[in-house]
Order: C-alpha cells, then sequence, then structure tokens
C-alpha cells in the first residue's frame, strides 16, 4: 500500500505537511478531503488503528464543529453518530491525515510523522 495523504488544498498546516513530504521524497497518493471525504468504513478503520478516542479527530478550530455545537455534543452522542457525522462532511476531520501500513497520524507534528515513515 502507498502512502496516502490527505488534506484540504487551503489549509495552510496541510500545505507545510505536503511540502514537507516532497522535500524528503516521501512517496504517497494525494486526497483532497472535501472531493472525497473518508467513508464511514475508512474511518472507522483508521480511528481504530490510531489509538486515539474518536474525539480527537474532530476539526475542533473548524467553522462547522463550531457551528454545530459539537464541544457541548460529542461527549454524549454515539459512537455511531460520530462517524457519520465525521463522514458527512470533510470539513469536521482533523487535518492533515497520513495513512500508511505501519500507522496513521492526523494533524502535523513532524517528529510523529518522521517516527512512523521510520518504521
Amino acid at each position: 500500500m502507498n502512502n496516502l495523504f490527505i488534506q484540504y488544498p487551503k489549509c495552510s498546516t496541510c500545505k507545510k505537511a505536503k511540502k514537507w513530504l516532497e522535500d524528503n521524497n516521501v512517496q504517497f497518493e494525494d486526497r483532497n478531503i472535501i472531493t472525497q471525504t473518508p467513508t464511514k468504513e475508512e474511518l472507522s478503520l483508521w480511528i481504530e488503528k490510531s489509538n486515539k478516542d474518536i474525539k480527537k479527530w474532530f476539526n475542533t478550530s473548524g467553522l462547522k464543529y463550531k457551528e454545530l455545537k459539537l464541544k457541548e455534543r460529542l461527549d454524549d452522542m454515539p459512537y455511531e453518530e460520530k462517524i457519520e457525522l465525521l463522514a458527512s462532511d470533510g470539513m469536521l476531520i482533523k487535518r492533515p491525515m497520513l495513512v500508511t501500513k505501519n500507522g496513521i497520524l492526523n494533524g502535523f507534528k513532524e517528529k510523529e510523522w518522521i517516527e512512523l515513515l521510520k518504521k
């Protein structure tokens, strides 16, 4: 499997991460999170493999997150509803994401990406 880089082209952090991947000669398939929003099945698998709570998969600084008042609602929401919500709108998903055969990361922290790609 190739590395899958999921991003929103207008996001400055995504641009920085993409440049970092290119500068470090990392092969990857580029996927726009808006035009090809991850499916419920993909998200379920990735969240499980990431060992992170599903709440860490929400883009908490996004307008949509704030509009939907998710900060107040997420704790009481069933898991299935959270997955549905994430799969319904790419802007709700924390990005960029890097999916490799050895793990999944969301958000760009260079140290974490280096560790994952070394595996």
